[in-house]
């Protein structure tokens, strides 16, 4: 903003504009949020909007307020018309006009979208960089098989990061695969409802409910011996697939199930297929193991 023949009232607020916004906003986003003491609807935002932007510091969110009538200049500039009006500032521009948004969730909803598009420097985001590694050696250490070691890993994660789901997903398939699914139920029950329906908790929901369904110690000679005598004999390959599980023999389990879904897909109202995506999400739905088995399950039921 140029100077060049303001008054001195106006060339200080100019300056203080720079200093709370322009400035700031070359890293974080800014919102700034025009208002008046006689604007009814302004009081009615406040709290909302101070709110929003406490929740949204560690991810670089920076709220800035204006008093139209003691800061005339700035609001002219921004070609305020009527108030509340809320800006959203990026490296000194406006990237969105806030103003349509009266509720939280409807903040939140504009906020994550802004904030999904542009390169904020925040809180949130250099720990989300901090912990990357440490969430990848989790995941490794438990894929190969050494749950105790993985749970510690997720446990010191969620140290660093008490929120990232993750670390707490992690946390719960670990204890799982330790035979502690009480403890892990105990931990989903104890999230917040925002937190409890992350895609990362749905995975450890999933290792539970596998878990609970596998069948620890079976002896599967019986079993074999069943389907050597009936090959269609569903049940005993369902069973087989269970106990395989049980002992982490995912390619056997996954073998038993895909059988059970080319012969008869709607056995018991999908019972196998069912059993088959929730080993899926355990194992993770990026996993190249998983996009193989998907692949095997397409081509039986699109056959």
């Amino acid at each position: 903003m140029a100077t060049l023949g303001l008054s001195e009232n106006d060339k200080q607020a100019v300056a203080a504009f720079r200093r709370d916004v322009v400035d700031p906003s070359q890293t974080s986003l800014v919102l700034v949020d025009f208002w008046a003491e006689w604007c009814g609807p302004c009081k009615q935002l406040s709290p909302i909007i101070e709110k929003i932007a406490a929740e949204y510091a560690d991810r670089g969110v920076l709220l800035v307020k204006i008093n139209v009538d003691e800061n005339r200049f700035i609001a002219s500039q921004f070609r305020v018309q009527s108030i509340p009006t809320v800006y959203a500032i990026f490296q000194g521009q406006p990237v969105a006009d806030l103003s349509q948004a009266r509720t939280e969730s409807q903040y939140r909803q504009m906020l994550d979208q802004i904030l999904a598009q542009l390169p904020i420097q925040s809180e949130a985001g250099q720990r989300a960089q901090d912990i990357a590694p440490l969430l990848a050696m989790g995941e490794d250490v438990l894929a190969g098989g050494d749950a105790e070691r993985a749970l510690s890993i997720f446990v010191q994660i969620t140290d660093m990061a008490p929120d990232d789901a993750g670390a707490i997903g992690g946390q719960i398939r670990a204890l799982t695969a330790l035979g502690r699914p009480d403890e892990a139920e105990a931990l989903i029950a104890s999230l917040p409802a925002d937190l409890g329906t992350d895609p990362a908790i749905e995975r450890g929901r999933a290792a539970i409910a596998l878990a609970r369904s596998a069948t620890p110690g079976v002896d599967t000679a019986p079993l074999r011996a069943r389907l050597e005598a009936n090959p269609d004999d569903f049940e005993a390959l369902f069973e087989l697939s269970s106990a395989q599980m049980a002992v982490g023999d995912r390619d056997g389990a996954a073998d038993a199930l895909l059988t059970i879904i080319a012969k008869d897909r709607g056995w018991e109202d999908g019972k196998a297929r069912d059993q088959l995506l929730k080993l899926f999400e355990v194992v993770g739905l990026e996993d190249p193991w998983v996009l193989a088995q998907r692949r095997r399950l397409s081509a039986i039921l699109f056959a």
